[in-house]
């Protein structure tokens, strides 16, 4: 099959039982499209396969009896860089305009006069998106641009046909088994009257393939962020779990399927996305996130939308990530003798991360003779340490037990007080 790719292509017309070669042959695959928004004009293009380095896109004007050949382009470069590399092609409906999905260049749309490019181009595909498909509405409003992308980026935008409106488009990232990971070559189509988008997707391999229709902006609802985000707990703590929380509104009939929201984090660290949280029938949600670092963070809450729902403008909330709590307990005997062995046990607790291996902790011994500092003291990986001291004086002896803390741990202090009575 590869030797197909070089040989040459000829075309022909027909009409009624005859058939006339038109003279016109290229090396490689060439397709053919036209469409009821310019029923005279039918759209070559050559695909860019082994042997053709700077394939052509071409028109016929097919409203006589002979094809009249129009204008024709080729995209490279003098440096040889640029060339088309063609996936689908789709006219305006007024036909002034062709659209190419080039999966080299993204989106191009052309004057169809001349193929020169149009004064106004579309905005780019999102980062890591390579262009698939392109289709106008039969309305003439919306334009679907498909495209092969990774992960959570968009792979089909719906937008307003005309490229000065920079309306935000409505966005779908098809992942997983069920629904196809890209838009397929040539995979749009739309219903007659524009009330209805088709689009195939296919899995990484193109071996299976799925259909999923599509309601343009006009006739999707809106929705809406309502209220404030909150966070629970309402201080976060490095290290420790964080429930970012708020509620989607959502206009007309409730989705057949929940839907989703995603959220960015922002810090000193800069911008990492959380895994996105379906919305519960009430509308409430909670994202879920670990900070991973002290002080000022962002979070961005967005909906980008789904078959019937417009998406919604994001929301924001600061919030001042604080050090994880650490705290201490001792347990000392009520009473103790002059000149004899004292033991006081005790346990850090921490939240968070870990405390790293080797933690001491700070002794201070508080007499009538007054106050001296004392052996620190070793925490051992359960957080448990023992204090040992021969007291020099009877009477009340306080024991002060302290941790100063890390980067990402506060620090803490307990204090025990011991009677110490004389010996005999």
């Amino acid at each position: 099959m590869s030797d197909c790719d070089t040989r040459n292509s000829r075309l022909y017309t027909a009409e009624g039982t005859g058939v006339g070669y038109t003279g016109w042959n290229d090396s490689g695959r060439l397709r053919l499209w036209s469409g009821p928004e310019a029923p005279g004009r039918l759209v070559m293009g050559q695909s860019r396969t082994a042997g053709v380095a700077d394939p052509f896109l071409t028109t016929f004007d097919a409203t006589g009896s002979t094809l009249v050949r129009g204008p024709e382009r080729r995209f490279a470069g003098g440096d040889g860089k640029g060339a088309l590399d063609l996936k689908d092609v789709a006219q305006s409906f007024d036909g002034t305009r062709i659209a190419v999905a080039d999966a080299a260049a993204g989106t191009r749309l052309l004057d169809a006069a001349d193929l020169s490019d149009a004064p106004v181009q579309y905005q780019p595909l999102p980062d890591g998106a390579t262009a698939s498909a392109v289709a106008f509405s039969g309305d003439g409003r919306y334009l679907a641009r498909g495209a092969s992308a990774a992960g959570g980026t968009a792979d089909l935008l719906v937008q307003a046909a005309d490229p000065a409106d920079r309306t935000a488009p409505l966005e779908f990232a098809f992942e997983g088994a069920l629904e196809g990971s890209r838009v397929a070559p040539r995979g749009l189509g739309w219903s007659a009257d524009g009330s209805r988008l088709f689009a195939v997707t296919t899995n990484t391999y193109g071996t299976e393939y799925w259909l999923h229709v599509i309601q343009p902006p006009a006739v999707q609802h809106d929705s809406r962020f309502t209220g404030a985000l909150s966070t629970a707990p309402g201080q976060p703590v490095v290290g420790e779990p964080l429930g970012i929380r708020g509620r989607l509104e959502l206009d007309g009939p409730a989705p057949a399927e929940p839907v989703k929201v995603s959220a960015v984090r922002s810090d000193a660290n800069g911008d990492r996305r959380l895994a996105a949280v379906e919305v519960d029938a009430d509308g409430s949600f909670t994202v879920l996130d670990v900070p991973a670092l002290v002080g000022e963070a962002t979070y961005t809450v967005s909906f980008t939308g789904d078959l019937t729902h417009r998406p919604a403008q994001d929301v924001t909330l600061a919030v001042s990530v604080a050090k994880a709590p650490t705290a201490l307990t001792l347990n000392a005997p009520a009473e103790g003798v002059k000149g004899q062995g004292l033991e006081i046990t005790g346990r850090l607790t921490w939240q968070g991360r870990a405390l790293p291996a080797g933690v001491t902790l700070s002794v201070e011994r508080a007499d009538k003779k007054g106050t001296g500092v004392l052996t620190s003291a070793a925490v051992a990986a359960d957080g448990t340490f023992r204090i040992n001291d021969l007291p020099r004086v009877n009477g009340r002896v306080t024991y002060t037990v302290g941790y100063a803390g890390d980067e990402l741990h506060s620090g803490s202090t307990a204090s025990a007080t011991v009677r110490v009575r004389k010996a005999g």
